[in-house]
């Protein structure tokens, strides 16, 4: 049954011929309503005499009442008309399609087009082609209910077939036309065709002193944007309208361009990364394209044509010079002359592999340079204390050997002897070519130098976080080159709060060096646990031994209990357990149950809800959040209705 509309309507646009919806005003029933929307009036007699009981707008015929359509009229023996006018712009073929029960009547500007006005309990329905001329025209149903259910409804819509169709649409309105030198952009506007079987619209373009005009574009959209040759020409424009059948409009009145001159390219610039060299220039006004030739020593010009005012080229050597010219395109392909030339060149390659050993007060370093990079031989070697490493100052003194290797390629070492004992360096290394072009830094690398045997740093900046699904510790890493593993360990508080507080504590996990994070998953209880981490290196030191004071950090973990206490005395042994999908729970068979019930905890609620009821001994809760702990109860179910006391688990699902 369809809604009638009352403080919300919508009106109908035409689309390619379609209805469609659009937002309208609000309708009453003194209100007119806005083309193509229908008026509605609602009559208490078959006759349509007197004032309507309702008026309002309706988006389209199409009702179906089982009782009195709206207050104030009987369910028998009452009359709706409905009435528009609208443009149908050129007009042309129509299909009227009418249906339902009892009396319809259609009307086009006052003549009655369709007629079914009979009462009967059985569905009746008419099509009838109509020619409706250009302009705006009335239709109008009238519908009367006399007895039981009340259904109507109308469609009307252009036959759009090449056959049937030969009205061609309106020319359209409003063409308007606007060129920017700056870009030799020519835009043109026109005003929207109101035809129903519009398909869109045709831009065409001529040469001044041509009879013969080019199609540019077919577009639904009301206005084209066109790049003529930017030879100076003039040039014409002109738009028309196609319906469905192909039907073609008259063209507009001409307009008129005068296109610009195309120049040369202005400002043209060239930057090299280690890859690539980028050419940069100013847009040229009317250039469609760029042309770049790339001059190649002892070999044919390469030319590229791009579509913007930038190029990058990837494919140079690391030993040639390049120069490169530049010139504007135009739509018809004429040139503008080329620029002064510019060169680039490509930086040698980063060295490879860096290593670094630690030594006592120093650091070796070794890099690999590749076969084709081998004449390469000047080298700089930066070290810093932070990061990144700055290799805008001076280098280190490091003198270099290298030995060849199979492939051809070069492996360099140098020591750097002037360094502190036990600090920790980052180190990179660039290379230098002949004509002063210096490559990227090799990848950075870290080393501790070497001191007297003890044990490492203590670990800082320990922080323990209390989650819902356990404790996430966090340390600074120690860079220390004997770093062997981390030994966290765990332990409760002992001692009351404003009290001397101890952490009573024992190993709980060994960690690889290359981690500075843990996450001790448990059951959030509310708890209040204590954590250490220690450092130790490759011959066993560890900062847990190492004198002073060894400092716990204490944290309280989230309570996440259910406030709702587990009832004893269940025949269900429930067990909860992580998967990759969620939670998985298992239990016992329970004698003479009929089914289970599975409840999970809200936290939000403070009560245990009901999550599935199945007759198997298992369930998979795939709804269950990650980076939580889950509680459930599960309780088996009898043929008498009554339910047994639960059995109860938990599972951590980590985020």
């Amino acid at each position: 049954m369809k809604t009638v509309l009352q403080a919300t309507a919508v009106v109908l646009t035409t689309t390619a011929g379609l209805l469609t919806t659009v937002a309208a005003p609000s309708a009453s029933a003194a209100t007119s309503c806005n083309s193509p929307v229908y008026k509605r009036q609602f009559f208490a007699n078959t006759t349509f005499k007197g004032t309507p009981k309702k008026t309002d707008c309706d988006s389209a015929i199409d009702e179906s009442w089982s009782g009195a359509p709206a207050a104030g009229l009987p369910k028998d023996n009452f009359g709706v008309r409905w009435s528009v006018t609208r443009d149908f712009g050129s007009g042309g073929p129509f299909a009227l399609v009418a249906s339902g029960l009892d009396g319809i009547r259609v009307y086009v500007d006052g003549v009655r087009k369709i007629d079914l006005w009979k009462n009967t309990s059985k569905a009746v329905s008419k099509t009838v082609n109509v020619a409706v001329p250009k302009g705006k025209h009335t239709l109008r149903l009238d519908y009367v209910n006399w007895t039981g259910a009340a259904k109507v409804k109308l469609t009307y819509t252009p036959r759009t077939s090449a056959t049937v169709d030969k009205v061609r649409p309106l020319t359209p309105r409003d063409t308007l036309v606007s060129y920017d030198t700056a870009g030799n952009k020519a835009k043109l506007s026109w005003g929207k065709n109101v035809e129903m079987d519009l398909a869109g619209y045709r831009v065409y373009r001529r040469l001044r002193g041509s009879t013969s005009w080019t199609r540019l574009t077919s577009t639904t959209a009301t206005s084209y944007t066109d790049t003529p040759p930017a030879t100076g020409a003039v040039y014409y424009y002109e738009v028309r309208a196609y319906d469905k059948a192909g039907n073609e409009s008259a063209g507009t009145a001409d307009q008129l361009v005068t296109s610009i001159t195309l120049t040369a390219p202005f400002g043209l610039a060239s930057s090299v990364t280690d890859t690539t060299a980028e050419l940069s220039w100013r847009a040229v006004p009317g250039a469609v394209k760029y042309r770049v030739v790339r001059t190649n020593r002892g070999g044919a010009d390469q030319v590229t044509d791009v579509n913007w005012n930038h190029f990058s080229d990837d494919t140079l050597d690391r030993i040639s010079t390049y120069a490169y010219k530049v010139a504007a395109v135009d739509g018809s392909g004429h040139l503008s002359p080329y620029t002064d030339p510019v060169s680039a060149h490509r930086p040698p390659a980063a060295p490879r592999d860096l290593t670094a050993t630690a030594d006592i007060g120093a650091a070796l370093l070794s890099w690999t340079v590749r076969p084709e990079d081998a004449w390469v031989y000047t080298f700089h070697v930066y070290r810093s204390t932070t990061l990144p490493v700055d290799t805008s100052g001076t280098p280190v003194t490091c003198t270099t050997t290298y030995t060849e290797r199979a492939d051809g390629s070069r492996r360099y070492s140098c020591g750097d002897y002037s360094a502190d004992e036990n600090t920790t360096y980052h180190y990179a290394v660039t290379t230098q070519d002949q004509v002063a072009a210096v490559s990227l830094p090799s990848a950075t690398v870290t080393v501790t130098t070497l001191a007297s045997d003890k044990a490492p740093a203590p670990v800082t900046g320990l922080t323990a976080t209390a989650t819902e699904y356990g404790i996430e510790l966090d340390w600074a890493d120690n860079t220390e080159p004997d770093l062997a593993r981390y030994t966290v360990y765990r332990g409760l508080v002992l001692g009351e709060e404003g009290d001397e507080q101890v952490c009573s504590m024992s190993e709980w996990a060994w960690l690889s060096p290359s981690t500075s994070r843990y996450t001790d998953v448990t059951l959030p209880d509310g708890q209040q646990r204590c954590y250490f981490v220690a450092a130790v290196d490759t011959t066993g030191n560890s900062t847990r031994w190492s004198s002073g004071p060894v400092y716990a950090v204490p944290v309280d973990e989230l309570d996440l209990t259910p406030s709702v206490a587990t009832p004893e005395g269940s025949p269900i042994g429930l067990t909860a357990t992580a998967t990759d999908s969620g939670v998985g729970l298992e239990w016992n068979t329970a004698d003479s149950a009929t089914g289970y019930q599975v409840y999970r905890w809200n936290p939000a609620t403070g009560a245990y809800e009901k999550l599935a009821t199945t007759t198997d001994r298992s369930y998979d809760d795939t709804t269950a959040a990650r980076g939580t702990t889950h509680h459930y109860w599960v309780t088996a179910l009898y043929a008498d209705g009554t339910e047994s006391a639960p059995g109860a688990d938990w599972a951590i699902l980590e985020p």
